[in-house]
């Protein structure tokens, strides 16, 4: 089993203290990530802890899943594995690029 949690339905103001400030009622706190969105940097209202044994692992799950935080009831649960991503030259598989200009370069030039 692992030892790192999914933290969902935060707040958007809860911070990586205030999740470790509570989590350690469980046990030790050895990382915090608050998961933000990469362009705005606004949190996404979940987050991963990473507890220092299983045990207190377990501890985190049986005493703070439907925990009310911040108004807001959590869930913990134990974070699933991240999926491999498969990256091509182009970085995108098989995909148009996001934002990209739809029909940009496939114009053929007039012939003379």
């Amino acid at each position: 089993m692992a030892k790192e949690l999914y933290v969902g339905n935060l707040s958007y103001e809860t911070t990586a203290d205030d999740l470790r400030r509570i989590f350690t009622v469980a046990g030790t706190v050895t990382s915090v990530h608050i998961i933000t969105d990469p362009v705005t940097g606004a949190s996404k209202g979940c987050a991963y802890v990473r507890m220092a044994s299983i045990e207190e692992t377990m501890e985190a799950i049986n005493s703070l899943d439907e925990a009310l935080l911040e108004n807001r009831v959590i869930s913990v649960s134990v974070a699933r594995p991240q999926k491999a991503q498969v990256r091509t030259a182009g970085g995108y598989k098989g995909k148009s690029r996001p934002g990209g200009r739809s029909g940009q370069g496939s114009r053929k030039k007039p012939s003379r």
